[in-house]
């Protein structure tokens, strides 16, 4: 028998009052269900008599799919967590723009189809992340969306790397690394390119660089891109990945990132493109 996850933000859906409507729709496909809500609220979520709560990072073992309910930061998350067990995110936008989910709440209809394995896979590549201190590995992570490089209140002194070979050194707020889906997220409002999100690109954007000819670039998968950061303006400054945590650096860290083996599969079941989805979402309503 299939098992198919369901994980809602509850701070988006209220009373699970959309999740409630997809188990009924749920109910003749001849499958499992659990509901897996995120954000650590187990112990808020409205009882749904006779149904399986789970966490959701345990519950991915022998899962056929994962429906997310929430905006972008929801289902990134939920990603994240599937990438590892090579498992489908199907993501339902209950957010503002909504460019990782594939259905809008009043297409939830089209549920059952997927679940009954008419859809397509949009798999979307993801970097690899190491911080370096005096030449030592401190922390390693991984990234569907961004790592992002920024002062805390000041600017800061940044030098970057294709390969080993200079790309630019300045002073800014900071630096961007992103995969084609982080490319309408922070990289975008920085002045960083749209790419498709299923292409296979790294894109390196400045933040309010101090120099004209910090640009932002559209590299190949295969680049190793690196930051320094420099003594020039040796003010606090931090790593964030995918919008996680933030992690404290000092003159002279290195960060490294490259494409990663992992891969997030998403559903991909409507029939809007990747043009109607830019439109949609940053339309002037926006």
């Amino acid at each position: 028998m299939r098992r198919i996850l369901l994980s809602p933000n509850i701070k988006r859906d209220k009373e699970l009052a959309l999740t409630r409507e997809v188990i009924g729709l749920l109910k003749d496909c001849g499958v499992s269900v659990a509901v897996c809500p995120l954000f650590d609220e187990a112990c808020a979520l409205p009882q749904i008599e006779g149904l399986e709560i789970q966490e959701l990072e345990q519950a991915l073992d022998g899962a056929d799919m994962v429906i997310a309910f929430g905006g972008d930061g929801t289902i990134l998350r939920v990603a994240r967590m599937a990438a590892g067990k090579k498992v489908p995110v199907l993501g339902v936008n209950m957010g503002a723009k909504g460019f990782m989910a594939e259905i809008e709440q009043e297409d939830i209809g089209l549920i059952p189809k997927a679940v009954r394995g008419e859809y397509a896979i949009n798999r979307r590549m993801m970097l690899d992340v190491e911080l370096s201190r005096g030449g030592v590995v401190i922390h390693r992570d991984f990234a569907l969306n961004d790592v992002v490089v920024a002062g805390m209140t000041k600017v800061i002194d940044l030098t970057l790397f294709g390969d080993g070979q200079k790309i630019t050194h300045f002073s800014g707020d900071g630096a961007i690394v992103s995969t084609p889906t982080g490319s309408t997220a922070y990289s975008m409002a920085a002045g960083g390119p749209i790419v498709e999100p299923s292409a296979d690109n790294i894109i390196v954007t400045p933040i309010c660089a101090h120099v004209l000819a910090a640009k932002a670039f559209v590299l190949a998968p295969d680049r190793t891109v690196s930051i320094e950061l420099g003594d020039a303006k040796a003010n606090p400054a931090y790593l964030s990945v995918d919008g996680g945590n933030y992690l404290d650096l000092v003159s002279g860290d290195v960060l490294t990132v490259r494409k990663s083996a992992k891969e997030t599969l998403l559903v991909h079941l409507s029939n809007r493109s990747f043009y109607n989805k830019v439109n949609e979402k940053l339309g002037e309503k926006f």
